[in-house]
């Protein structure tokens, strides 16, 4: 028996915003803190400099001097420059977070209109793609045109993956949280190998996958299968024929991983920190491996978006020469 609960919304646009103004804040508090340590400093040895070293620690040095202890002086200088300090950090994240604000409107527009978009290209996309069926079933045996109209239904599929891929994307991002329950993470990541292997095997490429332990992960099913199916879909397209794409499930006391290892020419052209950004794209495959389409397009900005949204991660492991290895983690679900 599983018991849901709701989730905080998250979205990775809002996280980065937050990220960079906490940066931007940080960074302004730090240049307030050393403007207000110099200027205590100077209190300091100003006050040290106007008394000798036999009264400094007397209570009353001098009643022509100082009426008030050299210490107790310091001490409030001290908490008066640390009440400052905390001030400058509280003023800098406000005034921060208040001028990003506009650029969290700007990608609340631009996820809209991505969505409207989607939406409007979706129909004729479809009515395309039926023609174009219909016309293949017309033409005769051994007709010249065949292969071409093969090649046009092709990328007509393709068009209708990317603008399923952004609806998607606009969606996860701006729709609100709903309860979810408990997905078995093992299941999940095997309905998406068993439904790449048939993809895979056009390329003479092998999925093994390696999950010596059970494990659960709080979010839909059809989410952690949707993430799995964007990192073999990627590993497959760069990755040799003939070679072996290996799919781990890690479970820990606290997390659920799963790593997706391919050996094709590594991430090349890009920064891997930034292939998970929308429309990132990497170079071109060489020795073998992948085709002609080698962007990483809008299928791991995708996966961010669905790991953030549960409290997960996705990162590159490795990327070298010897191939790709790319990781999900999500945290652990206890089943009640």
């Amino acid at each position: 028996m599983t018991r849901s609960r709701r989730l905080p919304v998250a979205d990775s646009d809002i996280l980065a915003i937050r990220r960079a103004s906490r940066i931007v804040g940080t960074r302004i508090a730090a240049v307030c803190a050393a403007v207000v340590a110099v200027v205590i400093l100077a209190v300091f040895v100003y006050i040290l400099s106007e008394i000798s070293p036999s009264e400094l620690f007397e209570r009353v040095p001098d009643t022509d001097n100082l009426q008030v202890s050299a210490v107790k002086l310091l001490r409030a200088a001290m908490i008066l420059g640390v009440a400052l300090i905390l001030l400058a950090g509280v003023m800098s994240w406000l005034v921060t977070r208040r001028a990003v604000q506009p650029l969290g409107e700007v990608l609340r527009i631009q996820r809209a209109f991505v969505a409207d978009a989607s939406h409007e290209l979706r129909t004729p996309l479809a009515v395309l793609d039926a023609r174009l069926q219909i016309l293949q079933r017309a033409l005769p045996s051994g007709d010249p045109s065949t292969a071409v109209v093969a090649e046009l239904r092709s990328d007509a599929k393709d068009l209708i993956h990317i603008v399923n891929e952004l609806l998607e994307s606009a969606e996860i991002g701006g729709a609100a949280m709903q309860d979810t329950g408990i997905v078995d993470v093992l299941a999940a990541v095997d309905v998406a190998v068993q439904s790449m292997a048939l993809i895979a095997v056009k390329k003479h490429i092998t999925i093994a996958l390696d999950a010596p332990d059970p494990g659960s992960a709080r979010m839909p099913a059809s989410s952690m299968t949707r993430c799995v199916v964007a990192l073999l879909d990627n590993a497959v397209r760069f990755a040799p024929s003939g070679s072996v794409i290996t799919v781990h499930v890690a479970v820990t006391k606290k997390t659920v991983s799963v790593t997706v290892r391919d050996h094709g020419p590594g991430i090349q052209g890009i920064d891997p920190a930034r292939v998970f950004d929308r429309f990132a794209h990497s170079g071109a495959p060489v020795d073998g491996g992948g085709n002609a389409r080698t962007g990483f397009g809008i299928g791991l900005s995708l996966v961010r978006e669905i790991a953030v949204r549960y409290g997960g991660s996705v990162d590159v492991v490795d990327s070298s020469a010897a191939g790709t290895e790319i990781g999900l983690t999500f945290p652990r679900a206890k089943q009640i």
